[in-house]
């Protein structure tokens, strides 16, 4: 609750920005720069800071020209601190405020909260809350980058990080996923046990604000942290290290990689954006190395080179559990989504002999901004995946009438691959159609609009590639 009467607090700040004519992007932003300033004099990351630039000197600054100094400083930081994850969080920095007045006002707002009752491990929260605030944000198309908090920390639970690992997320957005796992370290392995052999976290993050922000959240939650900035599917990711462990929830999308290539690695070039991180993260892992990805259903049973993609995943590893997600908690999308589970096995043949599913999906309710997930809700799931991460515990089939069923790989063989399996009637019920907040609908059709757009983009772009080809041979 202390947590969440900050986060509040620190967002009603927001109206003061807006005066300045600041967007929800600008706005998070903005912020960032100055709570970093400030949760780091809290937790005693100001040492890393260079003096004169920390955040004393700006509540210490007079009204009058403190809009320059601000300036200066952000560009200080980013050319003159030791520290090279100091300088790459304020790397060519601009501000957004237009008045001295209204840069005081948030100065002074957040001076004004009382911090003194948080301990360290609870400061990279108050990122999270804002950028979950942010995330029901409908205008903003925030959520595309939010996955629920509930979610993530189910994953974490049943794949189980354990100390000296190597970790990664190749779309790391806000660094959830990475913080989350080691917190799950800590909060299972004694203080002498984390220093001694500390797990290592690698992320990769295209957006140059979002990884700023997980930079610093990782910096403030005490990580060995590497986040790459570049695109995970290009030769950018030269520097990711195979992989114990993969968490991801890649961003949902028609077309990878832009324009750029993708890696000469990736057998299959010419797929969507979650077919190549699904190749991506498969490829990723060690021997051995295990991975949850989030994925829009469609990767489950797409014609042609998904079927492919399916088949070669199903040779390479033990796919042993699918979490068929319910609909609503990725409403800016407007897309159903599922959660596969699987281990990279020690030959390339074989590997999966049966799939585990649960429907979290059928005659669930509908979620949204105003019916969140939460812990309870995977409970049941967690408690039939087994204490296993390998998905190797002693489990029982619940038959039709149960969420949870094994289908053996002769089966799912049959269905020529098809992973989209369902048994438990219709799915009428969990629909959208149920939603009844105004905020909820709208979040619904803007994420269906956008979804449109996006596929009709991709399909412009193959358009012009082909044109371009065809050009060339004439």
């Amino acid at each position: 609750m202390k947590n969440e009467n900050i986060v509040q607090k620190i967002w009603n700040l927001c109206h003061i920005l807006r005066g300045d004519g600041i967007s929800y992007h600008q706005y998070v932003s903005e912020l960032t720069y100055l709570l970093f300033l400030k949760i780091s004099e809290e937790n005693g990351a100001e040492r890393l800071l260079p003096k004169g630039s920390r955040w004393k000197n700006l509540v210490e600054r007079p009204k009058d020209g403190l809009l320059s100094f601000y300036q200066e400083m952000l560009t200080h930081l980013g050319a003159c601190a030791e520290s090279a994850t100091i300088r790459a969080i304020y790397a060519f920095p601009t501000t957004v405020f237009s008045h001295d007045e209204n840069l005081r006002a948030v100065i002074d707002g957040i001076a004004k909260i009382d911090w003194n009752d948080l301990t360290d491990d609870r400061f990279g929260q108050i990122y999270e809350g804002l950028i979950e605030k942010g995330s029901q944000d409908v205008r903003s198309g925030a959520g595309q980058y939010f996955t629920p908090r509930a979610l993530v920390n189910s994953i974490v639970r049943v794949m189980k990080p354990q100390p000296g690992e190597i970790i990664q997320d190749p779309a790391s957005g806000s660094g959830g996923f990475l913080i989350a796992a080691d917190r799950f370290v800590r909060s299972e392995n004694s203080k002498s046990v984390y220093s001694k052999n500390p797990s290592m976290y690698q992320g990769a993050e295209i957006e140059k604000n979002t990884r700023r922000i997980c930079l610093m959240n990782t910096l403030l939650n005490g990580l060995n942290a590497e986040i790459i900035y570049g695109d995970a599917l290009t030769d950018d990711a030269k520097g990711l290290l195979p992989a114990d462990l993969i968490l991801a929830n890649p961003p949902f999308g028609s077309k990878a990689g832009s324009r750029r290539a993708l890696r000469n690695d990736l057998p299959y070039q010419n797929v969507n954006k979650q077919l190549a991180f699904l190749q991506h993260i498969f490829l990723g892992l060690k021997p051995g190395g295990r991975a949850a990805v989030v994925l829009p259903d469609n990767v489950l049973f797409g014609d042609g080179i998904g079927t492919v993609l399916r088949r070669r995943l199903m040779e390479l590893c033990d796919l042993h559990t699918v979490l068929r997600l319910p609909t609503g908690i990725f409403y800016a999308q407007g897309v159903k989504t599922s959660v596969l589970f699987f281990t990279r096995g020690k030959t390339d043949e074989g590997n999966t002999q049966r799939v585990w599913f649960y429907d979290m999906r059928t005659n669930m309710p509908a979620f949204g901004k105003t019916s969140p997930l939460e812990p309870e809700h995977f409970s049941e799931f967690e408690e039939l995946f087994g204490d296993d991460p390998l998905g190797r515990a002693k489990r029982s089939d619940q038959s039709e009438g149960g969420r949870w069923r094994c289908f053996t790989r002769k089966v799912i063989d049959e269905r020529d691959c098809n992973l989209n399996i369902s048994w438990l009637g219709d799915e009428a019920s969990s629909s959208e159609g149920p939603f009844t907040d105004p905020a909820d609908i709208v979040a619904a059709i803007t994420g269906h609009l956008r979804i449109a757009l996006e596929e009709l983009e991709a399909l412009s772009e193959a358009l012009d590639s082909e044109l371009e080809v065809s050009q060339e041979g004439g």
